[in-house]
């Protein structure tokens, strides 16, 4: 994928949680997300949603989780603009499958990908399960993404399906606080530790990473950086690259 900026930018979000902890605190989330979206529309070439945007997501057959119509209509807005948009999968929404790309023509990604915006090499994905350690969530993650498992949960009613994922969102939150997953990790950073190794054997100029709900912007080899996005649950926090220089910045409304 090459993208051309024509004096735009590109955005990268990631970490939205969507449906987390709780309805009002997701809604006043989901209206800043939307006042953000307002904000870069007209000089946006492409936005990135890096994973983890919902909470929750798993696409049945016939039916969607309730919840988030302004995003989704926001989204819809900005695509009937011709604005490009790239979905993720996350570890929390990695059950998307193609209602997206049906219904608005967006591509979704469960990998990272390679893409060249004005001649620099990006490598971007959500992150989960990348680098060394975290086996217990890698073996997890084989077990969600199995077909037939998949298969099975769909057998659930949407409605006991619904509420045991959120049940089992909440505690991964909760885990995640009590062995604070948030703080810098220095080179035990996982996700930068897989950089590093790409970086050994294949150049590119901007690795750009969510999950770790902490904004980072690391050297990778002698000439690469990495960037993890941050989150939207207290930070606010975004990628902007204008062709040449790659910036974390904070929404502030």
């Amino acid at each position: 994928m090459n993208i051309k900026l024509h004096q735009k930018k590109i955005f990268f979000a990631s970490d939205f949680h969507l449906g987390a902890p709780d309805e009002k605190s997701s809604r006043t989330r989901e209206t800043n997300i939307i006042q953000w979206l307002n904000s870069i529309e007209e000089e946006a070439a492409a936005i990135f949603l890096v994973g983890d945007i919902f909470d929750f997501w798993f696409e049945y057959d016939k039916v969607i989780p309730k919840g988030f119509i302004r995003f989704l209509g926001k989204i819809a807005e900005l695509r009937g603009k011709n604005i490009p948009i790239y979905f993720f999968t996350g570890n929390h929404d990695l059950w998307m499958d193609d209602y997206f790309t049906k219904e608005l023509g967006i591509p979704v990604y469960d990998h990272p990908i390679e893409i060249t915006i004005e001649g620099k090499k990006f490598l971007i994905g959500h992150g989960d399960g990348l680098g060394p350690g975290d086996t217990q969530y890698k073996i997890l993650k084989k077990v969600f993404t199995n077909p037939v498992c998949q298969w099975l949960f769909k057998w659930f009613h949407p409605d006991l399906g619904i509420r045991l994922a959120q049940s089992w969102s909440n505690n991964s939150r909760i885990t995640n606080l009590e062995s604070k997953e948030n703080e810098f990790k220095g080179e035990d950073e996982w996700i930068w530790s897989y950089c590093k190794q790409i970086e050994k054997n294949r150049h590119f100029d901007f690795y750009v990473f969510g999950h770790r709900h902490l904004p980072l912007d690391l050297p990778v080899g002698d000439s690469a950086r990495y960037f993890n996005l941050g989150e939207w649950v207290s930070q606010c926090t975004f990628g902007e690259f204008d062709g040449k220089e790659f910036k974390i910045k904070k929404f502030t409304n």
